[in-house]
C-alpha cells in the first residue's frame, strides 16, 4: 500500500452543501476502490496566486490515504471531469513525508484544544 496526498481547489461559487458533496464524493471514491482515508483537512477559502478559470480565491481541501496505485488513474479522471474542481494534485508520499504530515496533524490537534 502507497501513501498519497491530494489538495484540490473548488470553486469559490458554490455553496456550503455543494462543497460538501462534492468532497464526499471523492471520499466516497477512495473507499469505494479499497483506500484507507488517513486524514481530511479543510483549509477554507483561500486567494490563489494566479487567477484560474477568471477567479481569484478557491475553497482548498487535502486528502490524505493510503492505496495501490492502480486507483489513482480513475481517481484523477473523476476530478478532470467534475466542472467544480479548478485544480487537484496527488502526490505519492515518501516516509519523510509521512513523518512530517503526521508532525503536522498533531501540532493542527494541540492548536485547537
Amino acid at each position: 500500500m502507497n501513501h498519497y496526498e491530494t489538495v484540490f481547489i473548488l470553486n469559490p461559487v458554490l455553496s456550503e452543501t455543494q462543497i460538501e458533496e462534492t468532497v464526499k464524493k471523492f471520499e466516497d471514491f477512495l473507499i469505494k476502490n479499497g483506500a484507507k482515508m488517513v486524514a481530511k483537512e479543510n483549509w477554507g477559502l483561500k486567494k490563489l496566486a494566479y487567477a484560474i478559470q477568471h477567479k481569484k480565491s478557491g475553497f482548498y481541501h487535502l486528502f490524505e490515504f493510503t492505496g495501490s496505485g492502480e486507483i489513482l488513474t480513475p481517481y484523477e479522471q473523476e476530478f478532470a471531469r467534475d466542472e467544480r474542481v479548478m485544480r487537484f494534485l496527488t502526490v505519492k508520499l515518501d516516509k519523510h513525508a509521512i513523518a512530517w504530515a503526521e508532525k503536522r496533524r498533531t501540532r493542527l490537534k494541540t492548536s485547537k484544544a
